[in-house]
């Protein structure tokens, strides 16, 4: 297990590895269409970093470092992954923790028993939710809810990267009585990303103008100016 670091070196780090792999894409001529439909300058594919096993082990060593010391030694009976980027971060993390796993569909199963919780959920089991990223935190609670219809009871998600562009994330998953855990945000790279020369100069400034608006950026550059639900 890595040592407990500070909250501040964990995030540099874990942004220094996004950036050394290229899952990390700033494209501000061409920019990219989000999930969400908003137009952004930025793209991350943290999937590529299952392929990196230096690096998805002392991601795995900070999460659970992290989660362990901001909810407790003992505060889970189970680890799920979400489908599907999720589900190697549960492995991960079950195997790390030495306890059982789960995975949690997007939808419930449309054959046999329906399932949308795989693996063995008792009532009333402690379940950490890990995944690899959120945007605004809305298939998080999707995954929380499925959870707990089934049985289980989960209050906390365990994440690489968290965008932290978006308003009222932290404040939404609150009201729904999660609390998220994660190691970097959009931020955190483009910090690391001035400081390693990973980029030239106009490309993070136009970066940088998409995070402080992002909505404002996406519509002044032909996409939606609102989160597509």
């Amino acid at each position: 297990m890595t040592a407990f670091i500070d909250r501040a070196e964990m995030a540099r780090i874990t942004a220094r590895m996004l950036l050394e792999i290229k899952a990390v894409n700033f494209e501000v001529e061409n920019p990219y269409t989000l999930a969400s439909v908003l137009v952004s300058p930025s793209y991350i594919d943290c999937r590529e970093l299952i392929s990196y096993p230096a690096i998805r082990s002392t991601l795995i060593d900070f999460m659970v470092a992290s989660v362990q010391r901001d909810a407790g030694f003992q505060a889970f009976d189970s680890v799920a992954g979400g489908e599907t980027g999720g589900i190697p971060y549960g492995a991960w993390m079950a195997d790390r923790m030495g306890l059982p796993m789960q995975y949690v569909r997007k939808k419930p199963k449309g054959y046999g028993k329906g399932s949308q919780v795989e693996g063995v959920l008792h009532q009333g089991q402690r379940v950490l939710l890990a995944e690899d990223m959120t945007t605004d935190g809305g298939s998080k609670i999707k995954f929380v809810e499925a959870i707990r219809a089934a049985g289980g009871v989960c209050e906390h998600t365990s994440l690489v990267f968290f965008y932290d562009i978006f308003p009222n994330t932290i404040e939404n998953l609150a009201k729904h009585n999660i609390t998220l855990h994660y190691l970097a945000t959009w931020h955190d790279v483009l910090a690391e990303a001035k400081a390693g020369n990973y980029f030239d100069t106009s490309t993070l400034n136009e970066v940088e103008k998409f995070f402080a608006d992002p909505l404002g950026w996406s519509k002044a550059h032909g996409g939606v100016g609102e989160v597509s639900r």
